[in-house]
């Protein structure tokens, strides 16, 4: 038997580890163009649109700052009824990380961390601006993976 104060015993792999050391807002926006005249449209529901982009930066060797960005409006008959945007962001400790998963672990599970966060920010502005709250559904992070790969791979600007 041997001790490994914690860390892996012989022949054992360490576990790869994400640890989050901060998260903020680095920019937040909301604009209510049309008030008070567009909070008067009650039981209207607007068309609502929002486009959603993850960056990732390293701080260090081991950490790297992701920004989850959330950009949106509400229309209604074509008229803005509201717009937002969101760059939340989070500094993150990676470790035990093979180098071929790294970018994946980082633009993956790193949002799929700060999305809940995120979420409550907008809800709680869109409904400081006047409106019900906006709740956002789960977002694939993997599927953005994948799409953002495909769209580098066939020469596409990611977002494009």
């Amino acid at each position: 038997m041997s001790i490994t104060n914690g860390g892996p015993g012989e022949g054992q792999v360490a576990q790869p580890q994400i640890t989050v050391l901060a998260q903020y807002i680095k920019d937040l926006s909301f604009e209510n163009p049309n008030a008070p005249r567009s909070l008067m449209t009650a039981g209207v529901q607007p068309q609502i649109g929002i486009q959603i982009n993850v960056d990732a930066k390293p701080l260090s060797d081991t950490d790297i700052e992701v920004v989850l960005r959330l950009e949106g409006k509400a229309e209604n008959a074509g008229n803005v009824v509201f717009s937002f945007e969101l760059a939340f962001g989070g500094v993150f400790r990676v470790a035990n990380v093979p180098p071929e998963s790294l970018n994946a672990m980082v633009l993956i599970e790193c949002p799929r961390l700060l999305f809940p966060f995120a979420r409550e920010i907008l809800s709680s502005t869109v409904r400081n601006g006047g409106f019900p709250p906006l709740m956002l559904d789960p977002i694939d992070f993997a599927g953005l993976y994948r799409q953002r790969m495909s769209e580098m791979a066939t020469g596409l600007q990611p977002g494009a």
